[in-house]
């Protein structure tokens, strides 16, 4: 009887193991973010090339849900997941042998598809491995291994390139050893999709809006875009702004900044159902709104404690206007068309997260980091306080 609890209790504890590998994957897509200073002092580029390389991630996460989103559904979600794992190894492998800007582009465009693999394939392991009572609990497990890695992988950069030896090259090494670990409980996960005979084609899934959910994507997907520039800002040029307009160099701290954005964002995320599903979009989109308000301010004033403090009050905005615009565009997608739109609202989410940020390190050469960072908290302020009044006044359809 004993030996059977046990062996239940490890059933129903995959979804928690399949979410540990979805951390692990995710923290190498932000790893570089706080030793974006460290690869311009050694290359010497300019604060627009910071920005462009990081928006080749997002070039990479596009493509890859575009081209594989779905490949995970007719090969299974282990297959998928193994594969994500060997491009985060050979992005690392890239990091570690960085000679130039060419292999610094290199990595992030696959860290990019892997992320594009790891957003669909590990998500699915996450629900279908948890047992039906505990699905609600897997559902947050899936979110916070998505953004708690993603806050992670800073974190973890930041104190080791601050306070352990070779800060380019110790933090990619011991992100191996964690994809080592991840690989190794892939490998013993569960399988959850039953092979298909004959197996269906692989191709490109591609993306749609259809018309009846015109209506609804239009306010979810600009806010979508607007709180994904924001997470870009944070996590492409944060590492100046704190270093050039505050004074703060300690790479540990630029970390835990970072950080605290995706852990708000997890929060926010959780909150949705305290806020209702209906209320919390237009609600998220005005918290972000007085987030970037605080940020702003943090670079009229210089002050990293009122930067932090906007942090945390854009990740909470995001987060929450970010769950609740999914919501909303799963719900009117028909049937037939679901993933194809859940692909293009995605899609305008990672835009979000690439083009505003490399407009971000185009000003700066005219308007310095201070200059461009209060232009571009301007423009996120106009357009998600709009969506948010539009859908105080017109609220989307949640069901």
């Amino acid at each position: 009887m004993i030996a059977q609890d046990v062996g239940q209790r490890r059933a129903q504890d995959w979804y928690l193991a399949a979410a540990g590998v979805f951390a692990v994957g995710m923290a190498g897509t932000t790893l570089p973010t706080p030793l974006y200073g460290l690869y311009q002092e050694r290359i010497g580029f300019s604060e627009l090339m910071v920005t462009v390389i990081f928006a080749v991630y997002a070039f990479g996460v596009i493509a890859a849900l575009l081209v594989a989103g779905d490949f995970s559904d007719v090969l299974g979600r282990r297959p998928v997941l193994l594969s994500a794992l060997g491009l985060s190894v050979l992005s690392a492998g890239c990091f570690l042998g960085e000679s130039g800007l060419p292999l610094l582009f290199a990595g992030r465009l696959l860290s990019g598809c892997a992320a594009g693999l790891f957003s669909g394939a590990a998500t699915a392991a996450v629900l279908e491995l948890a047992p039906p009572e505990r699905r609600g609990q897997a559902a947050f497990a899936a979110t916070a291994a998505n953004m708690g890695g993603l806050g992670c992988g800073p974190l973890l950069s930041g104190f080791l390139a601050q306070y352990a030896p070779w800060p380019l090259r110790l933090p990619f090494l011991v992100h191996i050893a964690l994809l080592a670990a991840a690989f190794a409980v892939t490998r013993a996960l569960p399988e959850t999709v039953e092979p298909r005979t004959p197996r269906p084609p692989l191709r490109p899934q591609g993306m749609v809006v259809p018309q009846e959910t015109r209506g609804a994507f239009v306010p979810a997907g600009l806010a979508a875009f607007a709180g994904f520039s924001v997470l870009g800002l944070f996590t492409a040029v944060a590492p100046g702004f704190l270093a050039q307009t505050l004074g703060e160099h300690d790479l540990a701290v630029t970390g835990l900044v970072v950080f605290s954005v995706f852990c708000s964002s997890t929060a926010g995320q959780f909150s949705m159902g305290r806020v209702g599903a209906r209320r919390a979009l237009p609600t998220g989109c005005l918290v972000l709104t007085a987030g970037m308000a605080v940020v702003a301010t943090s670079l009229l004033v210089e002050s990293l404690p009122v930067l932090v403090v906007g942090a945390v009050g854009v990740g909470l905005g995001q987060g929450l206007a970010f769950r609740a615009a999914l919501t909303s565009v799963s719900a009117v997608a028909p049937d037939e068309r679901r993933g194809a739109t859940i692909s293009a609202f995605f899609a305008v989410a990672y835009v979000g997260i690439s083009l505003p940020v490399m407009g971000v390190g185009a000003l700066t050469l005219a308007l310095g980091l201070r200059g461009a960072g209060l232009v571009f908290a301007g423009c996120v302020m106009v357009l998600t306080a709009t969506v948010g009044a539009y859908l105080l006044r017109r609220p989307l359809r949640t069901d």
